[in-house]
């Protein structure tokens, strides 16, 4: 895409933002690859990578029962990026929040960079790394804890510590799901950005839009591009970095 395509395309989206009077972002891995941390299917992402289980297989709940201390060999190696900063996408909708211009961030993402960024209403369809939890008694722990341990972590009283992450086969939190349900339906506007569209049930979620304005942003095609108002294809910290909001 030329430079003048997509500046027009940004003076477009600036104009939506003005005039929208409640937006709401939905984004996934994308909006992280930014600040260094790996998209699974992008082509040098986890999902290219050789490992002795596919990483589906190795995150997936029955995985983690079974194969407790290979799940969190790979878990500590591969998702837990814990020096990773906020970039100009995570920034940008955090100042939009605080201008009143973003009513909510829902995420795929399990990093908490956007509230490491400001952002104060956000939905984590998939849980986050930084939260974990003793099967047991419920005792919370850090995920620097879980980065410093070894084999697998257990808290004093015997439990199995699980990090709170919606794992494949389980079911995502019915809260979060509900309140993003909520948020997309009662948007005018809602962005969409870094996301594929091809894991469900967060993917369905956009069938809940009724509003006026879709706009996406993304470096591939999605299944949504046929539906949006306006498609910008590019990375999602450089698109919303140039917006004036």
């Amino acid at each position: 895409m030329n430079t003048s395509n997509i500046n027009e395309k940004i003076k477009k989206l600036n104009e939506i933002l003005k005039s929208s009077k409640n937006t709401v972002f939905f984004g996934g891995a994308g909006v992280s690859t930014e600040s260094g941390i790996p998209d699974f299917r992008s082509v040098d992402g986890l999902y290219s990578q050789k490992y002795d289980y596919p990483p589906e297989t190795i995150l997936s709940g029955d995985f983690f029962y079974s194969q407790t201390e290979e799940f969190y060999r790979f878990y500590r190696d591969k998702m837990l990026c814990l020096t990773a900063m906020p970039n100009a996408a995570h920034l940008k909708l955090a100042e939009m929040e605080q201008k009143g211009k973003l009513s909510a961030v829902i995420t795929q993402n399990i990093d908490g960079l956007h509230q490491k960024a400001g952002s104060k209403r956000v939905y984590e369809l998939h849980g986050s790394v930084l939260r974990n939890y003793c099967l047991k008694c419920g005792k919370s722990f850090t995920a620097e804890y879980i980065l410093h341990s070894e084999g697998v972590p257990r808290c004093e009283c015997g439990g199995l510590i699980k990090p709170d992450v919606v794992l494949y086969s389980e079911q995502l939190d019915q809260k979060v799901l509900g309140a993003s349900v909520n948020a997309i339906g009662n948007a005018d506007t809602l962005i969409i950005g870094g996301t594929s569209l091809v894991v469900y049930p967060a993917a369905g979620l956009i069938n809940y839009f009724r509003g006026n304005n879709l706009v996406i942003i993304n470096m591939s095609p999605t299944s949504a591009d046929n539906s949006a108002d306006l498609l910008i294809e590019g990375r999602i910290g450089e698109v919303l970095g140039s917006t004036e909001i």
